[in-house]
């Protein structure tokens, strides 16, 4: 079963207030993610779930969306909320990659695999989140996002009992293949797909938008056991969002009742090769 969330309309209980972000905080360099594993004593120590962060930056994103974005994440890793739902899991702990993405063939790793199991690992997190230049690129591939989002698994020192791929975006996908193929690939894998479509401005021409991408979503992106969709269609709850969706992911469950709308298996409301036929039509190529 697949949920939708609103964010306009409701919000997991707890999920407003923010963290701060400690500036000064030192991301953990590889020797120290090897001295996280030795400590457990197993090269294949168990987290709570294998978290996958892929961040769009087409061009269709402004840069005070993009900073806005970026800063989301920090904050929300960083955030009361989220270090108390941690301590919720079995393990108290997951395991987190954050990459950006635009075309089919352009994808950049910000975070490689990090461990967050506490304030400290946290602070690092989103410290090394903060400081990488912003930028932006053309197209936009969620297709090739997944295709490069599935390996990474298997480069994740740590086994999770859940694996998440969490896909932010405006719009749909124009470049590389379809998006419903990688994502029957990734569910094929026992991975679970959930999106954060950003819905802030109005369907531009020219930014290749379209209505209803919260839809889009929904029926051509996301997929597996427990899979959801936070739409986020109010620039002053971007943050909000991205902390309810990350809330949400660590604790492996769906929103709580009357707050969801179950996404029912049916034909998609929204065509999903309709980013292909929009640009094939504009530039027909």
């Amino acid at each position: 079963m697949r949920w939708f969330v609103s964010i306009g309309a409701v919000l997991v209980a707890g999920a407003m207030a923010g963290g701060d972000v400690a500036a000064n905080a030192t991301p953990a360099p590889k020797a120290e993610a090897a001295r996280q594993i030795a400590a457990d004593g197993d090269n294949q120590a168990t987290v709570d779930v294998e978290l996958i962060l892929a961040v769009d930056v087409s061009y269709s994103m402004d840069m005070d969306e993009l900073a806005v974005q970026r800063e989301g994440y920090a904050q929300a890793i960083v955030s009361k909320e989220f270090l108390q739902a941690l301590k919720t899991g079995p393990n108290g702990k997951v395991s987190i990659t954050y990459f950006e993405w635009a075309a089919s063939s352009d994808q950049k790793i910000i975070i490689p695999w990090r461990v967050i199991d506490g304030p400290e690992t946290a602070d690092a997190v989103a410290n090394e989140i903060l400081k990488t230049p912003i930028r932006r690129a053309s197209r936009t591939s969620i297709s090739g996002a997944i295709y490069f989002a599935m390996p990474l698994f298997d480069q994740d020192p740590y086994h999770g009992l859940r694996r998440v791929i969490d896909i932010s975006g405006d719009g749909p996908n124009n470049n590389g293949t379809p998006v419903t193929i990688a994502r029957d690939e990734a569910l094929s894998k026992g991975i679970v797909i959930n999106g954060l479509p950003i819905m802030v401005k109005e369907p531009s021409y020219s930014t290749m938008d379209i209505d209803n991408l919260d839809w889009y979503y929904e029926d051509c992106v996301i997929g597996g056991r427990g899979s959801f969709v936070v739409a986020i269609k109010d620039r002053e709850r971007f943050k909000e969002a991205i902390r309810t969706k990350l809330l949400l992911e660590v604790a492996g469950r769906p929103p709580d009742r009357p707050s969801v709308v179950p996404v029912a298996d049916k034909e998609p409301r929204v065509p999903c090769t309709i980013g292909e036929k929009i640009w094939q039509d504009r530039w027909g190529r």
